[in-house]
């Protein structure tokens, strides 16, 4: 079976990528646990206590292109505004950019109803 294309729309334009669909759900579960981080941080305000910091997340994934999606989830204030940094190189090119994390989860959500 031919991996299908994940296209992930980014600030300016798109990438398209042969990818797997034990990847995909491996990504779509390492964005959802960031998501419930940046929620844990962000139930913290009002509170006098400052929250405790959280780990960075860092999703890596080899195939024909090695993908990294990564995210301090410190220095976001809500899921909504976090942006990940996404890094995508095989031997002849190298793109490192960031993404808002809501579009690459629908775009993460798209290709797995595609090839489902």
């Amino acid at each position: 079976m031919v991996p299908a294309q994940l296209t992930l729309n980014l600030a300016q334009g798109s990438v398209s990528f042969k990818f797997t669909p034990e990847a995909a759900q491996n990504l779509q579960k390492a964005l959802a646990q960031l998501v419930q981080t940046l929620k844990a941080t962000a139930q913290a305000p009002g509170s006098t206590s400052k929250p405790s910091p959280q780990k960075p997340i860092e999703y890596q994934y080899t195939g024909d292109v090695f993908l990294e999606i990564f995210c301090n989830p410190n220095i976001y204030p809500s899921p909504f505004a976090a942006k990940v940094l996404v890094t995508l190189r095989d031997e002849r090119i190298r793109l490192s950019t960031e993404a808002e994390l809501t579009r690459v989860i629908e775009d993460v959500n798209q290709y797995l109803e595609q090839v489902g």
